[in-house]
């Protein structure tokens, strides 16, 4: 990076590019158009590289030999093994949370599920997409913020972010087949009543029917993405 482009535009174009592949604004299988995402961005090509580069080792972007980078396809197979991760690492997270999580952190987490709750989870406009989907991230951090264990939270959001593109292409499959509110609502309770297995419960179940819904709409495909 030159000494003109403060360190700040790489972070920029990171996080402009890694948003767009997680709410599939970039979608699966596409290939990252270098020049457009610069010129767009307003930043030089060796940013976009090297902020490229940087998904890639996140696995957020497949890196092709002679043919640059690509976004990760829709899986089966990354989807459920994915998703048992993720219930594993939550699960510990959760335990930790409930043993160690203080009357600030129960505040933090009321309040996460209050703005979350009030904000509408299904909208046609992109914008209140976007803020519901972080509302949604902040409550999901909140149940585990009463842990200690880094490790475990790091793990955590790499986890997180990975199911967040399955996450996105669930939404308008399954206004039919859940009630998302009462689902947080019942993992907030049993994580404040300090009933880590009975949350650990609902969060696995929770993250199922997220697998389910995916893979009964058939859109996931054998073989499709990551593992290149």
């Amino acid at each position: 990076m030159s000494i003109t482009e403060p360190k700040s535009r790489g972070e920029m174009a990171y996080r402009s590019i890694r948003d767009d592949i997680l709410s599939c604004r970039l979608t699966p299988g596409s290939k990252l158009l270098l020049g457009p995402v610069a010129d767009r961005l307003g930043v030089s090509l060796s940013v976009i590289r090297e902020t490229a580069s940087r998904l890639a080792a996140e696995g957020l972007l497949i890196a092709q030999s002679q043919r640059g980078f690509v976004v990760p396809g829709i899986d089966r197979d990354d989807l459920i093994e994915l998703t048992d991760a993720r219930i594993e690492i939550e699960c510990l997270c959760l335990r930790e949370s409930v043993r160690s999580g203080d009357m600030d952190w129960e505040v933090a987490l009321l309040s996460a599920y209050h703005r979350m709750e009030r904000t509408p989870a299904l909208s046609t406009d992109p914008a209140m997409k976007d803020h519901w989907a972080e509302l949604h991230a902040k409550f999901h951090n909140s149940l585990v913020a009463g842990g200690t264990n880094r490790w475990y939270l790091r793990i955590r959001e790499t986890l997180f972010a990975h199911s967040e593109r399955y996450r996105r292409l669930s939404v308008a499959l399954q206004q039919e087949q859940r009630d998302l509110d009462q689902e947080h609502k019942a993992l907030m309770d049993a994580v404040i009543s300090r009933d880590a297995e009975l949350a650990c419960e609902r969060i696995r179940a929770h993250l199922s029917l997220t697998i389910k819904i995916l893979l009964d709409a058939g859109i996931c495909d054998p073989g499709a993405g990551t593992r290149k």
